[in-house]
């Protein structure tokens, strides 16, 4: 018989744990994570933030996905325009910051 008492209480000890970290009483490790994320084939991401907490939006995804398509030299050039948007942003974001603060005072 395939039934033995070793195998089961691994099994429940397994959903156990699995309910524990479900209902909030316990957080899994990263290394929990990385293997729960492995075995149920999804990202780690999908795993802790809800759904469109933290994704791109399909647009967005579609057009990554495209430039993943790209060569090399292309990647690059698609990279280094997006590292200075980002940077734009964030200077941005940083000015009217300190804007903020000086209004504050």
């Amino acid at each position: 018989m395939f039934c033995e008492t070793p195998i089961l209480n691994t099994l429940y000890s397994h959903i156990t744990q699995i309910q524990r970290y479900e209902n909030g009483s316990t957080q899994p490790t990263l290394d929990i994570i990385r293997k729960l994320a492995t075995t149920l084939t999804v990202s780690a991401a999908e795993l802790i933030f809800g759904e469109g907490e933290r994704g791109l939006d399909e647009l967005l995804r579609l057009q990554f996905e495209a430039i993943c398509q790209f060569d090399e030299e292309d990647k690059l050039l698609a990279q280094g325009v997006l590292e200075g948007l980002i940077l734009k942003h964030q200077t941005k974001q940083s000015l009217q910051r300190q804007a903020a603060a000086k209004g504050n005072k």
